[in-house]
This record gives C-alpha cells, sequence and structure tokens, in this order.
C-alpha cells in the first residue's frame, strides 16, 4: 500500500463522514476551488462505490475555510457502468452548526475499464510547453499569496507570466506543467486540483491580479493519468458582467487528454 501522502492526508474522509478542510491548501486564505471538490469527491465515490470520478459539477456557496468539515451524499442512480451521486461538502461550526460550502452532483466509474477507442478531433493536441526546466515556477509568495503551492509543482509557460512583471500578454491564456512536491503520482481524484490549480487565464489581460472566487466548476475526467507530470492549458473567451468562463485541458505524459474542465468565476476583488 503507498504511504499516505500530503494530498492524501488533505482530502482524506473518514468512514463517518467527517473530515478536514486543511490549512496551507489556500490562496489569499479560501480553501482552493479544486482542493474543495477533491474533497468532495473523495467522500462521494465511497458513496457511490466506485474508484474515480468521471464528471463533477460543484457550485460554490460559501468560503471553505480550515477546520471540522462532513461529506453527506447520497445515490440518485446505480447503473452498471456508472453511479450518480448529489451531496456537499458542508463546513462545522464549534457548536455543532452546518454550512454548506460546495453543492456537488458527480458521476462515478472505473476508467481502468474502459475501452481503448481513441479519436481526437482537428486542433485537438497537448500544449507546445518547454521544457520543465524552462518553464517558471509559481511561487507561494507571489502577488497573491498561494500557500497550495508549498504541496505543489507548477511551472508556467515563460510567455504566460509577463502579469507578474505587470505585464500583459494580451491573451487569455493560462498553460503550465503539474506536479506534487512530494512526488505523488497523479491520479483521477487529484485531476480535479490540477483543474484548478494554475493561476487565472485573465491574468493576462487587462485585469489585476487577484482572488478569483468560483461561482461553479465543471470537471470531465477521461482516463486515469500515465506516471509523470501532466501538461495544463486553461483559456477565456468572454468577460462581461463581473464574470468569466475558463476551459481547461489536461494531458498526461503519454499525450492524453486526461481531463476537461469549465470555470464560471469572477474578477479579482
Amino acid at each position: 500500500m503507498r504511504e499516505m501522502t500530503e494530498f492524501d492526508d488533505a482530502t482524506h474522509v473518514a468512514a463517518d463522514d467527517s473530515t478536514t478542510i486543511h490549512d496551507g491548501w489556500d490562496i489569499g486564505g479560501n480553501a482552493n476551488g479544486g482542493y474543495l471538490l477533491a474533497l468532495a469527491a473523495s467522500g462521494l465515490r465511497r458513496v457511490a462505490g466506485r474508484p474515480d470520478p468521471v464528471s463533477l459539477t460543484a457550485h460554490y456557496l460559501a468560503p471553505g475555510l480550515p477546520g471540522p468539515a462532513v461529506v453527506r451524499g447520497e445515490v440518485v442512480k446505480a447503473g452498471k457502468r456508472f453511479t450518480t451521486v448529489t451531496g456537499g461538502l458542508e463546513s462545522v461550526a464549534p457548536d455543532g452548526a452546518r454550512r454548506t460550502v460546495i453543492q456537488v452532483l458527480g458521476t462515478f466509474g472505473d476508467l481502468a475499464t474502459n475501452a481503448a477507442s481513441d479519436f481526437v478531433a482537428m486542433n485537438g493536441a497537448p500544449p507546445d510547453l518547454p521544457q520543465w526546466e524552462h518553464c517558471v515556477p509559481r511561487e507561494s509568495n507571489g502577488i497573491v499569496p498561494v500557500p497550495m503551492m508549498d504541496h505543489l509543482q507548477v511551472r508556467l509557460h515563460p510567455d504566460h507570466t509577463g502579469w507578474l512583471r505587470g505585464e500583459k500578454a494580451g491573451v487569455a491564456e493560462m498553460a503550465g506543467w503539474f506536479g506534487f512536491a512530494d512526488g505523488r503520482p497523479l491520479d483521477t481524484l487529484s485531476l480535479l486540483l490540477v483543474a484548478d490549480a494554475l493561476p487565472p487565464a485573465v491574468f493576462n489581460i487587462d485585469i489585476p491580479p487577484g482572488w478569483v472566487p468560483t461561482v461553479e466548476l465543471t470537471v470531465h475526467v477521461r482516463a486515469v493519468p500515465a506516471p509523470g507530470l501532466v501538461r495544463c492549458v486553461f483559456r477565456t473567451r468572454f468577460v462581461h458582467g463581473g464574470m468569466f468562463e475558463e476551459d481547461g485541458e489536461v494531458w498526461d505524459s503519454a499525450g492524453t487528454l486526461v481531463a476537461l474542465s469549465r470555470q464560471l468565476a469572477l474578477l479579482p476583488r
């Protein structure tokens, strides 16, 4: 059995559904949205009785602050290949009062048993990234404090880091590499974190960096990632009404698309 890693510990849900929103997986004091989704999915996959999140949609209702929490869930439908559950992650106050942090609808399955039938449409390919050593580390003490970077290895495409110097590329795109600092292998649960681990693509246009609250995040997990780092790219096309969408792709070391995401978020405060 693999030793428990930092991510395993931070997403552990006990048999009685109790858990903890861990400190240090945050951006500017608020728990990262991908981390919260992974924490909820860790409990919900046990409810589903299947190992892999396949399609999850989360609505973010309150900030995820460090402390006791619980994952509640129930089966909506159990089929031959997939089980769909609904539930949420709730923070628990000292007096026992609960507050829903995220509400989730998710489908779970066993992606290791999927039949091989690959077809990539036109323009579908991993992002063209420089080698790891030629990319720029995302630090935990940047313009916006990102303590969760102490647990991760994230390196950004050099062309997408002008915002760190007060420059703007003019294209809302952010690409980079992702891995865990302690060397933990990537799996389907961790892909939920990957989907929200890079700086927002809008930092590369005329929008000041800051905390970007997630309204809704959907992640489609397409395959179990091969060993090694993954390559990610996130793009935004429309910014209006104080909100923006962000579409993401995650590709593994074998060049396989392992996850897709779409997020609706508020502009930085």
